[in-house]
């Protein structure tokens, strides 16, 4: 490899350590030291409404425990913190407000009891609600109100996140060094909460 490889592990201090996540890191750790790279830890704290006192300590010990530490994490050789995403926002921010100048992003102000309407709707259909191309422009998003209220409504503090504009009627081919070549149609992918 030509650059030095760096993983990250990114749990969510909103409980125990799932099984799962300790799988991902183990992965993680294991690469970083075949390779003679750095495995970090970044505590993804940004869902405030979900989070546990102690669980980020609890992370830190479990991964202790393990025997797969991070080489970085917060308060531990931090070359390129913050490690806690919720310190990395203006970060986040500048690239969020760029991906929406370029087009590529957009404001959706729907709540959840609008979201959750749609979810039961589709599945009285028989379908699955997807936060996509196909209704993007028909839900409460910047793609449909004018700039002007748009901005409105983010100076009043109304709730909003920024969702990326995922592309329509692409095909996304991918090397992957564990699956081989894949392919991911776009239609059928979400439109992801930046």
């Amino acid at each position: 490899m030509s650059r030095p490889v760096r993983v990250r592990f990114a749990p969510s201090p909103t409980g125990p350590l799932h099984i799962g996540g300790v799988r991902t890191a183990l992965f993680n750790y294991l690469f970083a030291k075949k390779h003679n790279g750095v495995f970090y830890l970044r505590i993804e704290d940004t869902d405030q409404n979900r989070f546990v006192p102690g669980a980020e300590a609890y992370i830190f010990e479990a991964l202790e425990w393990l025997g797969i530490a991070p080489s970085e994490t917060v308060g531990k050789n931090e070359k390129f913190g913050p490690y806690r995403q919720s310190e990395r926002k203006h970060l986040y921010k500048k690239y969020a407000d760029e991906l929406i100048e370029k087009g590529w992003a957009y404001y959706a102000f729907d709540t959840a009891e609008a979201l959750d309407f749609h979810r039961k709707q589709h599945e009285e259909q028989g379908k699955t609600f997807i936060y996509n191309w196909h209704n993007r422009e028909k839900l409460d998003t910047s793609l449909v109100i004018s700039k002007e209220e748009t901005e409105k409504r983010i100076a009043n503090d109304e709730a909003y996140v920024i969702r990326f504009k995922t592309p329509v009627n692409e095909t996304l081919h991918l090397k992957d060094i564990i699956r081989g070549d894949i392919n991911f149609e776009t239609n059928l992918l979400d439109d992801k909460v930046l």
